[in-house]
């Protein structure tokens, strides 16, 4: 009888230890389109030694990112973009930079696409505002001296996205930044009222803003740094930008990092901050951190833990070229880092 007990005993304890074992904390990390890779490959890393945690990532846009990570829904909200003074108001948000990302002007006009055409703020305004129209306009003309003779009479296809976005966070911020008319009229923010203009097309994600573009000539897209192999197999163009110094500047790692270094030190304690049209001859205007929107009361000390976990893990070992080249960002600076491990430590 005692020998029956004992083995039914040992056989319930081993039920409940295997139980145990796989009921793993599940977290969800939702939001930008544009970190949703670098996103995929911490995952994948992470989880290959942490068995005790399954991480589920989403694409579904920096806007999406930010309303589920504050209604909690998701523990983690990936954003391209920090959260306006209006929507902290109220929450306890944090907003921790994981990354350094930037953005393209891509176009598909065909015979140029192998080229760099030169393109502005103003002139990026007028094409989404619907003052400059076709591809030969004389604005553009101006800034492209060696290539007037080759743009088309053919009317522009501004793409923009169709979700609330972070990329289009940034995009518009560079309008605003470089552009008064722009700034006193649609503004920025992850969704704005487009200028009617009647050729333009909406998309989904960056994925969509790749597709579209590849598909539609004489159009223009803006589109993360971290989709550069799709659009480069998709034969897309993309631009210099004109920075703030008024120097035409193409993303390049070197670009990206100069813009990095004239905001670092500046970077505030709660890490909000616009990286856009910064100064510096050789700064690329379109850079941003890559944020982890996280309520730092979470609903559990378990998932509060395992979050903790995993964005000390990607503010370290996560910041090795070998994740961050495969997407084209840069690692945060020092000072940022140091920032960024603060606010983490403050997930219960």
């Amino acid at each position: 009888m005692r020998k029956t007990l004992a083995l039914a005993l040992a056989a319930l304890l081993l039920v409940s230890a295997s139980g145990r074992a796989l009921a793993a904390t599940t977290l969800l990390e939702t939001g930008s389109s544009l970190l949703y890779p670098l996103m995929n490959l911490w995952v994948a890393a992470y989880q290959e030694s942490n068995k005790d945690v399954q991480i589920t990532t989403s694409s579904t846009g920096s806007g999406t990112g930010i309303s589920q990570a504050i209604a909690g829904v998701a523990q983690i909200g990936a954003s391209d973009a920090f959260m306006a003074d209006a929507q902290m108001k109220g929450t306890p948000m944090l907003n921790i930079p994981l990354a350094i990302s930037a953005q393209q002007i891509n176009y598909n006009v065909p015979g140029l696409n192998t080229v760099h055409l030169n393109l502005s703020g103003p002139v990026l305004a007028g094409i989404y505002g619907g003052t400059i129209q076709y591809w030969d306009d004389a604005k553009i003309k101006d800034i492209n001296k060696p290539y007037a003779g080759k743009l088309p009479h053919q009317p522009i296809v501004p793409i923009r996205r169709a979700d609330s976005s972070g990329d289009t966070f940034i995009f518009t911020q560079y309008l605003t930044k470089s552009t008064p008319s722009w700034a006193n009229g649609p503004g920025y923010g992850t969704i704005v009222n487009w200028p009617s203009v009647a050729t333009a097309v909406g998309a989904q994600g960056n994925a969509g803003m790749v597709q579209t573009c590849q598909n539609t000539q004489y159009s223009i897209a803006y589109i993360g740094v971290a989709y550069i192999e799709q659009t480069d197999k998709a034969g897309l163009g993309y631009a210099a930008l004109q920075n703030q110094g008024g120097k035409f500047v193409l993303p390049t790692p070197k670009n990206i990092a100069a813009a990095a270094a004239v905001t670092d030190k500046a970077t505030p304690s709660d890490e909000r901050i616009s990286l856009i049209y910064g100064q510096g001859e050789d700064s690329y205007p379109i850079i941003n951190y890559e944020y982890a929107i996280v309520n730092p009361k979470q609903s559990d000390s378990a998932k509060a833990a395992e979050v903790r976990k995993f964005l000390d893990w990607a503010l370290t070992e996560g910041q090795n070229a070998g994740f961050l080249d495969k997407v084209h960002f840069l690692p945060l600076p020092p000072s940022v880092l140091k920032l960024s491990r603060s606010q983490v430590a403050k997930i219960v």
